[in-house]
């Protein structure tokens, strides 16, 4: 990938895309192969050296992984707090910079509780880009939203990738967010990548589990008759 691509890895469910997201992140080890990250060789890093490379990192998770303990500022500003010598102010301003990049500013004291699923996805972006991370990964960033809902995330996703210049990996099964934020596309299918190109060229691949996967066709006919 180049610096600034947004990458889409699709695939159905079980095939393999959060495992490689896990991979990438260095939460788990491959079997056997090399991640490169930035010109380092990722797999045989030890522990320090890992948490060096994930400071570089920012996730969204599936479910927002928010603390419902927390309120959002806590969120937002948890890893600054945790893996900084900031002050509380200079977190303060960080967090309010991120809310505003994801259109939530004004919302530092709502509880997780307080907040809609959209907005959840927002505060779990906003926790992402608060360490000014040169690496941004999604999964599944659309599940569980209305259409209207997902089709805001992923126009912000597309924009803030575009003004922050951040190279994104996404996993999902979702094709409208898919061909919404991706300049590349890969398929993935029993842990393999078995195509790759632009959203264009993906769409032209004649490789039959990549058009029905596209299109959404079964493998095979559920028609019975009696």
């Amino acid at each position: 990938m180049r610096h600034g691509d947004t990458m889409v890895v699709m695939g159905r469910s079980g095939c393999g895309k959060s495992v490689l997201l896990k991979l990438i992140v260095g939460l788990m080890k491959p079997d056997a192969g090399e991640i490169w990250i930035d010109g380092k060789e990722i797999t045989k890093l030890k522990e320090k050296e890992i948490n060096d490379v994930r400071k570089n990192i920012g996730m969204l998770f599936q479910s927002s992984a928010l603390f419902d303990s927390m309120n959002v500022f806590e969120n937002v500003g948890f890893m600054l707090a945790q893996h900084t010598h900031l002050s509380k102010q200079e977190i303060r301003d960080i967090v309010a910079e991120k809310l505003e990049l994801v259109e939530l500013p004004g919302t530092e004291e709502l509880k997780p509780a307080e907040l809609s699923g959209g907005m959840r996805k927002r505060v779990g972006l906003a926790r992402a880009l608060a360490i000014n991370p040169d690496i941004v990964l999604y999964d599944e960033p659309t599940t569980g939203l209305d259409p209207i809902t997902a089709a805001e995330i992923n126009i912000l996703i597309k924009n803030l990738s575009a003004k922050l210049q951040i190279t994104s990996i996404a996993v999902t099964h979702d094709m409208k967010s898919a061909f919404t934020i991706a300049n590349r596309m890969a398929m993935m299918h029993d842990g393999k990548i078995i195509a790759s190109g632009t959203p264009e060229e993906m769409r032209q691949i004649e490789e039959p589990i990549v058009q029905r996967f596209i299109s959404g066709a079964p493998e095979r006919s559920a028609i019975y008759e009696k």
